[in-house]
């Protein structure tokens, strides 16, 4: 069985950087992220999307393609307006399709039967603010299916620590296990981790995660949390052709 890459934020976003650099566009990086959460789970009711500003509400809004173009209805719930080149991108795009957007407001949430948190990255740290303190608490409250898109909104990415953050059923975390995702605190926040393999290059090879519950410290190896999925979800070969012809 082969081991899995475990590594911290700044190794992930010099990896991203290289890869963009050498072997593939941002906006395709981006539209296989959505892919992989696309074909984490099965899709059904209604399905709300919380937005941020970043790349990783950029993967918000290649999902909401992805599923319109597959026909499932879904919404955006928008936190921020401001978007990177990429994000703007499938943000136009996901008009185009006809996704409804709305900013952020108490009852957002109301009558969905998933939640997908795309609100904040790995480079979070230090506490939340208003309005995204609210929209947190508010997807936790909500009961139904929470998928949080590469790391719970409001946890350190190298620690797992959070004063408050999004609890999910399930985190597809994108590229690699980020090294607060496999902490005793991320456990707090997640039931269930799986890795959306979408061909980033590692800058820098760190600790691996050995699939046996104790860690082979000698060979720098760090154990398998319970809720982490072994096999990633693999969408490397994954283009924007696939988008655009639905």
């Amino acid at each position: 069985m082969k081991d899995l890459d475990c590594i911290s934020v700044a190794n992930m976003r010099e990896s991203d950087r290289l890869t963009i650099e050498r072997f593939c566009s941002g906006r395709t990086l981006m539209y296989r992220a959505a892919l992989g959460v696309f074909r984490a789970l099965d899709w059904a009711g209604q399905t709300a999307i919380a937005v941020g500003g970043g790349n990783n509400g950029g993967d918000g809004y290649a999902l909401a393609c992805i599923l319109a173009r597959h026909n499932h209805a879904c919404r955006l719930v928008k936190l921020s307006e401001r978007l990177t080149e990429e994000s703007a991108y499938y943000a136009q795009l996901a008009a185009a399709l006809g996704v409804p957007m709305e900013p952020y407001a108490p009852g957002a949430f109301y009558g969905c039967d998933t939640i997908v948190d795309c609100l904040l990255g790995t480079g979070f740290q230090g506490s939340l603010r208003q309005p995204w303190l609210d929209a947190v608490r508010e997807i936790n409250e909500s009961g139904v299916r929470v998928i949080s898109v590469d790391i719970n909104s409001g946890m350190n990415g190298d620690t797992g620590e959070a004063e408050a953050a999004v609890r999910s059923d399930l985190t597809v975390t994108i590229g690699f296990v980020k090294r607060g995702l496999v902490t005793e605190n991320a456990g707090r926040f997640l039931k269930r981790l799986v890795v959306a393999d979408i061909g980033i290059v590692l800058a820098q090879q760190e600790a691996k995660l050995c699939a046996a519950q104790e860690a082979e410290a000698a060979s720098g190896h760090l154990p398998c949390p319970p809720w982490l999925q072994w096999e990633p979800i693999d969408v490397r070969s994954a283009c924007e052709r696939e988008l655009e012809q639905g």
